[in-house]
């Protein structure tokens, strides 16, 4: 089974307590988020910094990476787009059991900070592991399957949200749909919306998610 590789940055410190973990959106890889670890090791001095790449090649983009194919974007079938989807969600859960044992820091101390279909995977396998995580940081994408949820979810990580109201790539109105899926299912859920912000990360979202990182690591 392929194994997901990526950039990761050691702790500033030189010792590591702690590990946030990047999951990119579709189109691009782990270098598109990798350098979020140069603002935030300095306030995050013993995190250490992964991003992995999706495993697939990028029918939009073939500089880039997806998770899974979008159908209404690259003209996947349906059915095919949600194998990728399960076998994606399979190897990232795969990736994370393997965190411990390579790094000696278990899940208790690790965030996931997804963006647009990288939130989708962080909250997708993030609520259905069994090792709790510290939380699950997600800009600007989606709640798949929030139907399902319910039935689904084995823990309950705090989660924050973020989206830009200006955002023409993933509707605007998925925050709401997802803090209403994740509350129902006794999820503690924090939202935050980027006034003006497109489809992207601004500071405003970012020293947010840097707060909530801090406060999940016990630094606050």
């Amino acid at each position: 089974m392929t194994t997901l590789t990526g950039p990761e940055r050691p702790a500033l410190s030189g010792t590591a307590d702690s590990i946030v973990v990047f999951l990119h959106g579709y189109g691009a890889d782990g270098a598109d988020l990798i350098g979020l670890a140069d603002p935030l090791a300095e306030h995050l001095p013993s995190t250490r910094f992964f991003a992995p790449n999706a495993p697939d090649p990028s029918a939009a983009n073939p500089m880039g990476y997806q998770w899974f194919p979008i159908p209404w974007l690259d003209g996947t079938p349906e059915d095919a787009a949600r194998a990728a989807a399960k076998r994606s969600y399979r190897l990232l859960e795969d990736w994370l059991d393997a965190l411990p044992a390579a790094t000696g820091i278990g899940p208790e101390r690790t965030v996931l900070v997804g963006f647009s279909q990288g939130t989708m995977m962080a909250l997708h396998v993030g609520l259905r592991r069994g090792a709790e995580l510290a939380g699950i940081v997600g800009f600007s994408g989606r709640l798949l399957d929030p139907e399902a949820l319910a039935d689904e979810i084995v823990s309950r990580p705090p989660v924050l949200l973020i989206h830009g109201d200006a955002d023409p790539v993933v509707p605007f109105e998925s925050l709401g749909l997802a803090e209403a899926a994740l509350t129902a299912a006794g999820v503690e859920t924090l939202t935050h919306v980027s006034r003006g912000v497109g489809h992207g990360i601004a500071p405003d979202g970012l020293t947010l998610a840097l707060r909530f990182i801090r406060a999940r690591f016990g630094l606050d």
